[in-house]
């Protein structure tokens, strides 16, 4: 049983997922931020491969990626700061980032690369479910990598349950149809999307994200999910912070646990 299947069986609630973008606020930063949010209880860590041309993200991430390539962030960079800290902790790790980024490494290559060094799954909004199923399908399960897949508001039954049947880990239920960074209140009109998408008895957990910052947003999250997922929030901070990221970051989880 891989890592994120064994988070999900032994805490089937109030799982917390924090998104951060590898090399920022400084290139040598990811190391110590995946140390950190491993000490201070993150379910899972969701680890951002910044990109030249962001589709799905907000202005907080797109800049947190313009400020990760100017210091120098590559795929390669990436792999070889998680080489370094994945003996040192046992909590799931997923790369977020684009398909185009896995084709100029080589899609087998950046597979193996993954397994060799302890990644658990892969986030690419770009890849088309499609396009997965007919053509890497086998080698995410060779490898023994999670493909985890978005669905939102819009998508349909029919493509949600699509979903369920292709991914491994969870499915990413984006909250509203905005990029990232959207911190406006949880409207009625998304707790009735989330209900719908309980209602549906899903064979995957669930993780909420997109506009989740705090403490309300992600209690309400969880009422409806086995769990949430921040990114802009903790990019923020982490800007703002970023002269003792230990204190930032457990201040940053205690806030969000409320504990």
């Amino acid at each position: 049983m891989s890592r994120l299947e064994n988070t999900f069986k032994n805490k089937n609630k109030n799982l917390l997922n924090v998104y951060f973008t590898a090399g920022f606020p400084a290139l040598e930063d990811t190391e110590t931020i995946i140390r950190s949010l491993s000490e201070n209880g993150v379910d899972v860590i969701e680890v951002g491969m910044p990109y030249s041309d962001p589709m799905a993200d907000g202005p907080t991430i797109q800049q947190s990626g313009m400020q990760a390539l100017e210091n120098g962030m590559s795929v390669a960079v990436l792999f070889s700061q998680l080489k370094k800290i994945r003996n040192q902790v046992d909590t799931p790790l997923v790369l977020m980032g684009y398909f185009n980024q896995v084709m100029q490494f080589g899609e087998e290559a950046f597979l193996v690369r993954c397994q060799e060094i302890g990644v658990d799954g892969l986030i690419l909004p770009d890849l088309p479910l499609s396009v997965y199923e007919a053509e890497y399908q086998d080698l995410f399960k060779k490898y023994d990598l999670a493909p985890i897949f978005l669905i939102t508001p819009q998508t349909s039954e029919e493509r949600i349950r699509k979903i369920d049947q292709l991914s491994r880990g969870f499915i990413y239920v984006v909250s509203s149809a905005a990029i990232t960074g959207n911190s406006k209140e949880i409207s009625p009109e998304q707790l009735a999307y989330f209900q719908r998408i309980e209602n549906m008895n899903l064979r995957l957990p669930r993780m909420i994200g997109f506009g989740i910052s705090d403490h309300q947003s992600f209690s309400t999250a969880c009422k409806y999910a086995d769990g949430a997922i921040i990114g802009s929030a903790f990019i923020r901070a982490l800007e703002n912070g970023k002269e003792d990221l230990d204190k930032t970051i457990k201040t940053f989880v205690k806030g969000i646990r409320n504990n």
